[in-house]
């Protein structure tokens, strides 16, 4: 037996090469192209080599390059598989010139079968019937006259095609006429042979191959027969053995005719011989012979026992096989195989690229396959994805058998043809075996999808309550922004609570429905028309088969649902299919929808408790229910956590009630941003949080809080970060929150403090009104502002010997924030943080329902309905009685070991890109080194280089930008650089980027906006599909009191590691360690006088680089832009802004050229970027804005001529 195999292919076929290599101890090479480098076969295999390029004819085509790899690894042998060079003669005959064995036939035989007509001579000359038909034609006028000889219909064949290629049916001479020269063409474009020839063609025929073997000597066998007529476009869809009503006596002719066939030539290795079988007549003819083991070969193997590789392993390596054994195996039972392939049988089956953000194949299967969750089908190959074979005692067990499996296999993420299997494995004429090869052209597939025809602004999938659990590592819970009008609209159409809808902003898609369905519009109110009929909102309306949905513009409020009954078929993520773009995951491939998607709805013949289906009759809405939605709001809020007097100034909170508010473009999902009234503020700066009054120690925020990032208020929404270290004085009541869903540029707001009875009293109401919404009434119960807002602080309790003052803080309706200590890092507090966490866990306290700490707080959220406010209160301070001494206190750690490019292109870009379209001018422009150099009083840059890679980084809290974004501190005082947050903040950041705001350092979990000090790049801390074991069977792998610590690598040594890392080919040094408290003390005492005097240091460049801010930085009026009003455009076409924000970039010059659909400009709002294209082609007149600019929906930009 050879020691070493190189396996010259890809996908599924290499995988399954590899297990059996295996098996057998043999060392297996496997080769792969650029976009292969982290797939299944590469990751199996003992040795990879690159074949470098992407493309088919450059990598797995390239003899030379496989040859080479041979050589290079010491191969003996190379297994072809099947496609790609597996029929190559030139390939076979390479490889023996070589020394190489090729596990297959000879060249001879390759060639000699691989040119179909040379394969009728030698079929014909073995006495194996025929269909009537010509050898090599020489021009059209012979074959015309061929044709009329055999009678039509005929097909056209090439004689060098494969996979269905250049294969053509022609009914008439006409056909046969244009069909000709495009055959010859694709022969010769495909495999450089234009040969055709001419066959007869028979009506309702099945396709019966037979797999014959032979050791190249003169002994060949036949393993039985497959039967592989359910074909689409001449590509195999179902295969099974044996094949059902076939005669014995004919099965026997068959097999006879193949092994002939095979020791007329001495045939070696594994091969097929294709006959068709005429039913009707019982006749078989032969077809071709494929000179390779074929996709279908596994039913093959389930029925006799055998592994087909390992038998050509041995015939191509000259070892012994019992060939008694081999010629007598009588196979039992029956198997079927179903080939899954990553197409769209929406679109007439074409390939469908992208990344499968599911896959589950139910456990105990036989599935041949190369993908797994989080795999990219590439556009260059091949677009299978598995092949499921099941094998039973007969044909009627297998088919119940393969039902189950099928209805048990979830794929997501793009469009497959499992659903179409499913179908055509249901079919009563597959039962009965009443099928032929051309049975499926005109299959009646009803798709379970609704195709995304236009996809509209910002349109999602989401369910509600949405992603809960995950706000302590910074998992937003995404979910409707209006979860009102979106439960409505579930309960409208009959729907189970927890059942998937879609969410439109502003602008509404337009839907294809496939199937008929039950659907309901709510929120926002635009005109929606079914098949260019208007439909009512807030009602069940029957959708038939093929009808379109056009949803338009919104009216007022902003954003509209679309409940379809039995809801929509996404995967769950992390327990919700609800959309966070932010994060690519969630609802359909992680992103918003886009034109050509097609969604699932879920399907009542695959229900499981994952999917439950609608459970209630539809039924409108109670009219006395339905929201009004006007561009004016009154919004119920409560007081706290951060208020009058520590942070604000008391006439502050008076005002902040008494404006009016207005909201500002820059709003989305992420948050709703205000305009109104400039803070006053109670303090002068944020101490050792930040420059800026505004600044805390981080901590988590509430849903629905409004929090001022420096002077800007912003109400935080459903998709908004959970730490930060930014105030938030008011709290959104949660029965009030759908309200911020309806915001939209430019609507007016009041707010209005309630209390916490008040807030549990219209949760308990609304909860009643989506319960009873067919028949609810309006309680029209006006709720009385409270009139006094006293104070944010619902308890308090002062230090002891043994722990800090301790204050409880009203966070909303649904959160308690508590806080340990004086505005000051220390890790004390944040030991006691962890210390409480376990106790109330231990407590089991009925309604708290998640608890997320902070440097120095702890926010609790609970169920106001099950525990009262004040009820909580006292069970926390009960706890804190029982907390005693800590100062002892170890806490497990470890120290994780991160790679960083320090200031590498991503991050300088960021700070770029911030200078271009945000702020010109800031006191960390233009580089954030160098800023952070100067604040804090060192020589130069390199000092700062030193110490990031010279400290231990602490965390403290987790997803201070998203996604397990850890928010550390050093622990070396020393190491413990200060720096302050942009304000206004970056609208971008790379994902991986390293920032420091205040004295915390950060990692970003993903793109987002952000306002740390950038100072380099590292590895990606969110594993979306759990590809690296490191991660555990988690996402992320960072643990508060993690320590981390930077070695310094350059940028192209970062892009190998992260690409590495992220598909799990590489791992981090992780030390396990303790946090011991003690100990750290006695640190801080021996190394007291060194530390003071860095502190000294630091503080006076501090206030020096603060003052000198004030000065240069402060007397900056607002930029006016000056109105170019004078000139006259009317005679020019304007291209104007589609939404309002800012310009980030301008692409065109005066005097440029533009084509149709061309680029412009960008704008940015709502943190997305808006292209602005050319309607029509024509030439740059005059260009009336400029990058950094805000621009009104509307307004002109751009002239052109």
């Amino acid at each position: 037996m050879f020691k070493t195999v190189l396996i010259a292919n890809r996908g599924e076929i290499a995988v399954r090469a590899i297990r059996t290599l295996k098996k057998l101890g043999v060392t297996s090479v496997a080769v792969y192209s650029d976009s292969d480098r982290y797939a299944q076969h590469v990751e199996d295999a003992d040795i990879a080599i690159a074949l470098d390029g992407l493309k088919p004819a450059d990598t797995y085509l390239s003899i030379e390059k496989l040859i080479q790899a041979a050589k290079q690894t010491g191969a003996e042998a190379i297994f072809p598989g099947y496609g790609f060079l597996s029929e190559s003669a030139d390939f076979s005959r390479a490889c023996e010139e070589n020394n190489i064995a090729f596990m297959g036939p000879t060249a001879e035989q390759i060639l000699e079968f691989g040119l179909k007509h040379r394969a009728r001579e030698l079929a014909a000359a073995a006495n194996v019937p025929m269909t009537p038909g010509t050898g090599l034609l020489d021009s059209l006028e012979e074959a015309l006259t061929a044709a009329d000889r055999i009678g039509y219909p005929i097909m056209l064949k090439s004689t060098a095609g494969g996979g269905g290629i250049g294969l053509t049916r022609c009914d008439t001479p006409q056909a046969l006429t244009d069909a000709y020269e495009s055959v010859k063409r694709l022969g010769e474009q495909f495999f450089k042979d234009a040969g055709v020839f001419i066959e007869c063609f028979i009506d309702k025929a099945r396709h019966v191959e037979v797999q014959i073997f032979g050791d190249g000597k003169g002994q060949v066998v036949a393993f039985g027969e497959r039967d592989c007529s359910l074909q689409r476009r001449n590509q195999k869809v179902v295969e099974e053995t044996p094949a059902a009503n076939l005669p014995e006596a004919t099965r026997k002719k068959l097999h006879q005719a193949a092994i002939e066939l095979g020791k007329s030539v001495n045939y070696r290795s594994a091969g097929t011989v294709e006959f068709i079988y005429d039913a009707n007549r019982d006749e078989f003819y032969f077809l071709e012979v494929n000179t390779r083991l074929q996709v279908e070969h596994p039913v093959t193997e389930m029925v006799t026992g055998l592994d087909l590789i390992e038998c050509m392993l041995k015939v191509a390596a000259g070892d012994e096989l019992d060939w008694a054994y081999l010629s007598n195996i009588q196979p039992k039972g029956a198997a079927i195989e179903v080939r899954v392939y990553a197409e769209d049988p929406v679109k007439n089956f074409q390939p469908s690229p992208g990344v499968l953000t599911e896959v589950a194949f139910p456990e105990g299967t036989r599935v041949d396959t190369w993908v797994k969750t989080g795999t990219e089908i590439s556009q260059y190959f091949d677009p299978m994805i598995a092949k499921i074979i099941v094998h039973a005692d007969d044909r009627a067990s297998a088919i119940e058998k393969l039902k189950t499996v099928l209805a048990e296999t979830r794929l997501n993420g793009i469009s497959t043809n499992l659903d179409y299997a499913r179908a055509i494995i249901s079919d009563q004429r597959f039962d009965d075996m009443q099928i032929w090869t051309r049975m499926l052209d005109d299959f009646n597939y009803t798709p379970n999808v609704i195709e995304v025809v236009q996809a509209g602004t910002l349109s999602s999938i989401q369910d509600y309550p949405g992603r809960t659990g995950y706000w302590d590592i910074g998992v937003p819970p995404s979910g409707p922004m209006d979860d009102y009008a979106f439960q409505l609209a579930n309960r409208i159409v009959g729907n189970d609570a927890k059942a998937a809808g879609f969410e439109f902003t502003l602008v509404g898609p337009t839907l294809k429905f496939h199937t008929n369905t039950i659907i309901a519009l709510a929120g926002a109110s635009c005109t929606a028309l079914l098949d260019d009929q208007e439909i009512d909102f807030w009602k069940p309306v029957e959708v038939k088969a093929g009808q379109i949905l056009k949803i338009g513009q919104v009216e007022s409020g902003c954003r509209t649902y679309l409940a379809v009954r039995n809801g929509l078929d996404v995967p769950v993520y992390l327990g919700s299919r609800s959309t966070f773009a932010l994060g690519n995951f969630g609802g359909h491939a992680g992103r918003t929808l886009r034109v050509g998607d097609m969604i699932k709805m879920v399907d009542p013949a695959f229900a499981s408790t994952e999917l439950p289906l609608a459970h209630d009759e539809p039924q409108a809405l109670s009219a006395e229910l339905i929201p009004e939605y006007s561009n004016e709001w009154e919004i119920a809020v409560l007081y706290g956590p951060h208020g009058a007097p520590d942070f604000f100034k008391p006439e502050y909170v008076e005002e902040f009630f008494a404006s009016e508010w207005t909201v500002h473009f820059n709003s989305n999902r992420l948050g709703v941003r205000l305009s109104g009234p400039t803070p006053s503020w109670a303090r002068e700066n944020g101490g050792e949080a930040g420059l800026h009054p505004s600044n805390v120690h981080d901590c988590e925020y509430a849903i629905g809080a409004i929090n001022f990032t420096g002077d800007f208020p912003v109400i935080l929404a459903k998709d908004g970060p959970s730490l930060g270290g930014f105030v938030c004085p008011v709290t959104i009541a949660k029965a009030e929150l759908w309200k911020v869903g309806q915001l939209k540029a430019d609507d007016k707001i009041r707010f209005y403090p309630i209390s916490v009875e008040q807030a549990n009293e219209l949760e308990r109401q609304q909860i009643e009104n989506i319960q009873n919404f067919a028949e609810a009434s309006k309680v029209v119960e006006t709720i009385e502002p409270i009139q006094e807002v006293v104070s944010t602080i619902l308890a308090q309790r002062e230090p002891t010997e043994l722990s800090p003052k301790t204050v409880y803080r009203q966070a909303g309706d649904s959160y308690i924030l508590l806080e340990y200590g004086e505005n000051v890092l220390d890790l004390a507090l944040r030991l006691r943080v962890h210390q409480l966490i376990q106790m109330i866990r231990d407590a089991k306290i009925a309604g708290v329902l998640e608890l997320s700490p902070g440097v120095r707080s702890l926010q609790i959220k609970y169920d106001g309905l099950v525990i009262p406010q004040s009820q909580l209160i006292a069970q926390l301070l009960q706890l804190e009685e029982e907390m005693g001494d800590l100062s002892q206190l170890k806490i497990p750690s470890r120290i994780v070991h991160l790679p960083m490019a320090f200031e590498d292109s991503a991050t300088l870009g960021a700070v770029e890109r911030y200078q271009e379209s945000v702020c010109s001018k800031a006191p960390w422009l233009p580089n954030n080194v160098d800023f952070i150099q100067r604040i804090n009083g060192l020589a130069d840059r390199n000092e700062v280089k030193d110490i990031i890679f010279d400290a231990n980084y602490l965390i403290l809290g987790l997803g201070d930008v998203y996604l397990t974004a850890p928010c550390a501190v050093p622990i070396d005082p020393r190491h413990r650089l200060l720096s302050s947050k942009y304000n206004p903040a970056r609208t971008f950041t790379a994902e991986g980027t390293v920032g420091i705001g205040g004295m915390y350092m950060c990692i970003y979990g993903m793109d987002s906006p952000g306002g740390y000090q950038l100072i380099g790049r590292t590895l990606p801390i969110w594993n979306k599909f759990k590809k690296n074991k490191q991660f555990g069977d988690k996402q992320w792998f960072l643990q508060f009191f993690d320590q981390i610590k930077y070695f310094e690598v350059t940028e192209e040594e970062l892009n190998q590691w992260r690409a590495d890392f992220e598909n799990g080919r590489a791992e981090i040094k992780i030390e396990e360690t303790e946090f011991d408290y003690a100990d750290y003390v006695k640190f801080l005492e021996n190394e007291a006088e060194s530390i003071a005097e860095f502190k000294a240091k630091q503080q006076q460049a501090f206030t020096t680089e603060v003052d000198r801010w004030k000065e240069e930085f402060a007397a900056q009026p607002e930029e006016q832009i000056q109105e170019n009003n004078h000139a006259d455009y009317s005679h020019l076409a304007s291209l104007n802004a589609s939404m309002t924000g800012n310009i980030w970039k301008i692409f065109v010059e005066h005097g440029q050229e533009v084509k149709k659909g061309e680029t412009v400009a960008i704008i940015e709002a709502m943190k997305m970027e808006l292209p602005v294209y050319a309607e029509e082609d024509g030439i740059v007149k005059a260009i009336i804005c400029r990058a950094g600019q805000t621009v009104h929906s509307g307004e002109p930009l751009v002239y052109m001529e």
